[in-house]
């Protein structure tokens, strides 16, 4: 299974959602709001930012989403 992190502007949260690898189908997981774990949001901001860039480096981006999934595994864990 693969996390995805997508940001919900008007909620001010982070979307969770999971998917098999090669697969088209996505699964909503959770919504985790700003205020619950501020640091959480702002790398999936950072994540969601270096995603829109024209010169998008796919080794900055792997490492910033492997920080998101640990994050998101921490908080979990709380």
């Amino acid at each position: 299974m693969s996390l995805l992190f997508a940001i919900h502007p008007t909620a001010e949260a982070v979307m969770i959602s999971e998917s098999l690898k090669g697969s088209n189908q996505i699964t909503f997981l959770e919504q985790i709001a700003r205020r619950e774990n501020e640091a959480f949001y702002l790398a999936v901001e950072t994540l969601t930012s270096l995603s829109r860039s024209p010169d998008l480096d796919v080794k900055i981006f792997k490492a910033m989403d492997k920080v998101c999934q640990m994050m998101y595994e921490q908080h979990k864990g709380r």
